[in-house]
């Protein structure tokens, strides 16, 4: 079978980074590029065979992950977040994926939970990502927040889902929406774009309406209102911020 290396960038993961890597501990090699961690991230990931990589700047997501991306040396690679794991029932199909080499890359749907509950809607299934890719047909975009794949070649879907526990306390969901809202207005920024108050006030509320009505977020029960109600946030907090990146350059 061709080899795999699965790529993760990791900052502070120690509550993660464990179940993540054994997870994919059949894989030929694991690459973990982390980003200055001050917990356990690093013993626990060396401690289960990963080879792990220190750049203690951060040059945003994109860049990030082409870094971990550069020390990959299978015929595949996979690329998976540290709050992420696969099943077995996913890890045939990658494996079946790699031996017919049908496509150069392939997608995986991605099932989220939200505060102790899997959500089927409000946007966030199938949320199809491309994870698996010929190394050499794909890298990752410069973006410094929601990089993608850019890949060379045909694509396929898999069916089993990767499983994303990515927001898993009230706090895990205030700190993301900080982060994210930082990183979009920057690259707003960089892009030119601008904002202000009504806008972002009219951003925030169509934000809460697509996801809640419009990608079903009712039918999520309490987990849908809570995600509209981030997704509102986000939206509004990352316009501000671009307005206020906007005064300080001007």
């Amino acid at each position: 079978m061709p080899g795999l290396s699965v790529i993760l960038i990791t900052r502070n993961e120690a509550l993660n980074i464990g179940d993540c890597l054994a997870s994919v501990a059949w894989a030929d090699e694991i690459v973990v590029v982390d980003s200055g961690s001050n917990d356990e991230t690093v013993a626990i990931a060396r401690s289960m065979g990963a080879r792990v990589y220190n750049h203690a700047d951060w040059p945003g997501f994109g860049p990030q992950k082409n870094r971990a991306l550069g020390y990959a040396s299978g015929d595949w690679v996979f690329s998976l977040d540290a709050d992420e794991r696969v099943t077995p029932e996913l890890r045939k199909e990658l494996e079946q994926a790699m031996n017919t080499a049908d496509a150069d890359g392939y997608f995986c749907p991605r099932l989220s939970q939200f505060c102790g509950q899997f959500v089927h809607h409000s946007g966030w299934y199938p949320d199809h990502v491309l994870r698996l890719f010929k190394r050499g047909a794909g890298r990752f975009s410069d973006s410094l927040v929601h990089e993608t794949v850019l890949l060379e070649g045909r694509t396929a879907r898999l069916t089993s889902p990767l499983l994303h526990y990515s927001y898993r306390t009230r706090e895990d969901v205030t700190r993301k929406v900080e982060h994210y809202s930082t990183a979009a207005a920057r690259q707003m920024f960089e892009a030119g774009k601008r904002s202000s108050l009504v806008g972002a006030l009219l951003s925030g509320g169509w934000a809460f309406v697509r996801t809640y009505l419009l990608r079903l977020g009712v039918l999520d029960g309490r987990a849908g209102w809570n995600i509209a109600r981030m997704n509102a946030r986000t939206t509004y907090l990352k316009y501000r911020k671009l307005e206020a990146l906007r005064a300080v350059a001007n």
